[in-house]
């Protein structure tokens, strides 16, 4: 990058800074939770209206703009019918959850950082990529490929999105993904997710619910127990509804299941306070029971499911949400894992060890995926964050799953820095008051504007 191309980068983006953050507050402002499907909007109101938004957004920045029957749309910069590039970022959420500290979604600021559902996953990158379309059309940046700016709604939920994209529309010659950690992730961990389903039905517990999605560690858990008596303790308080019944509530620390280091659940809480008491009946402890190994340690040792290939981090699981079907208790199951297992080897392995007290499904089994560090489109992207951080960062794999593994040519890309410690009052994608730094999104912007440049010169 030359000194001239940098400083006109900066410049565009000094220009157009009040403006990045108005637009992310814009799109933060739609509750595009996965809702109820209606005609023309499979994954609800929620993520249509927030898609909307997304492309008026574009159409506003001069760029085209195509609503892909509610599924997902983008924006376009160059014409052709040839290969594109392209960059996804999604506008669906996960639920907001309790404790926030103001309503998570009218965006607010506070020292520099930018807190509300969906600032870091994904709406600000959302923004930060028609932004970097922007400056390409102002500056008339020759194309030798048309760019398009995806932007999906059924991320969090299934990415039926993409499913529908790949089916109507051919794939991108080369994309990237602003949707997990710079520099550059050039793996993803196998995502499993499946249920515990409890083989006896309840006992002396009346109801049991926690989490609000099954890729997140669950803040909050309750229970409603026949009992005499109960005092609440440590995380777990307790209130008596009528004479026999009570009301436990548990808190926990939450955050995305793909990186529960630091995250308590709230489930686990819960299950421990249960049992520690002996609240349940016998079968109904038998259960609690694998609950509580299942979160007392996310690497999985404690159900025996622990495993490492040397390639990736090693596999973590986790359980989203705990409620009661039929009258009998289910967990959901969450796990990232590495090349040496797969979900159905980690649902037989738990099945092996406690099929006496419950059932294990497979709902969702993707392998991983590994893309070679010596494609020209990967060094064009490391070299380009390189180029305006100065760390000399290397590319690294993720147990996250994102848009990422469902292209035939893509990577993740940004922008998140877990190594950059963020203040106190910053909480994490997934988790509550959500945050995001300003000057690290605007920085990110500048990277992926060099990124598409160097991407352009390639051959695809």
């Amino acid at each position: 990058m030359t000194d001239k191309l940098s400083r006109d980068i900066d410049s565009f983006i000094a220009e157009n800074e009040a403006a990045i953050f108005q637009n992310i507050a814009r799109v933060v402002a739609v509750n595009s939770v996965e809702g109820t499907p209606v005609p023309g909007k499979p994954f609800g109101e929620g993520p249509a209206h927030a898609l909307d938004v997304g492309l008026t957004i574009a159409r506003e920045l001069g760029l085209d703009a195509v609503n892909c029957e509610n599924y997902i749309g983008y924006a376009q910069l160059g014409e052709g019918d040839g290969k594109y590039l392209a960059t996804i970022t999604h506008l669906d959420v996960v639920p907001v959850g309790d404790g926030w500290t103001q309503d998570p979604f009218t965006m607010w600021e506070k020292d520099g950082y930018i807190i509300g559902r969906g600032v870091m996953d994904d709406k600000g990158p959302s923004i930060l990529c028609l932004y970097a379309l922007k400056y390409l059309k102002e500056r008339s940046v020759p194309l030798r490929y048309p760019i398009r700016a995806l932007l999906g709604t059924n991320e969090e939920t299934g990415m039926l999105d993409v499913d529908y994209y790949l089916k109507n529309y051919p794939a991108p010659a080369f994309c990237f993904s602003p949707d997990a950690n710079f520099p550059l992730c050039n793996g993803e961990k196998g995502i499993y997710h499946g249920r515990m389903i409890a083989k006896v039905p309840l006992q002396n517990i009346v109801d049991i619910k926690g989490g609000l999605v099954s890729n997140a560690i669950a803040d909050h858990a309750e229970a409603w127990i026949r009992a005499e008596h109960i005092e609440g303790a440590g995380r777990v308080t307790a209130e008596q509804q009528e004479p026999g019944l009570w009301h436990l509530t548990a808190s926990g620390i939450g955050g995305h299941a793909s990186m529960p280091e630091g995250t308590l659940s709230a489930i686990g809480v819960l299950a421990d306070f249960i049992l520690g008491h002996s609240l349940a009946g016998s079968e109904e402890a038998k259960f609690l029971k694998v609950v509580s190994l299942l979160n007392e340690a996310y690497d999985g040792s404690t159900l025996g499911v622990q495993a490492d290939d040397g390639l990736f981090q090693p596999l973590t699981i986790i359980g989203g949400v705990i409620g009661v079907e039929d009258g009998h208790m289910v967990q959901t199951l969450d796990s990232r894992y590495p090349t040496n297992m797969s979900g159905e080897k980690i649902a037989s392995m738990i099945r092996a060890r406690f099929g006496d007290v419950l059932e294990v499904t497979v709902d969702r089994d993707a392998a991983p995926f590994y893309m070679s560090l010596d494609k020209s489109e990967v060094q064009a992207c490391i070299d380009a964050y390189n180029e305006v951080t100065h760390e000399g960062a290397k590319p690294y794999t993720i147990g996250g799953g994102t848009y990422a593994r469902d292209f035939p040519n893509a990577v993740s890309f940004g922008p998140e820095h877990p190594e950059r410690p963020m203040p106190a009052f910053c909480g994490p994608i997934h988790g509550v008051d959500e945050a995001a730094s300003k000057q690290a999104f605007l920085e990110a912007l500048k990277i992926y504007i060099l990124a598409l440049i160097k991407l352009e010169e390639l051959e695809f």
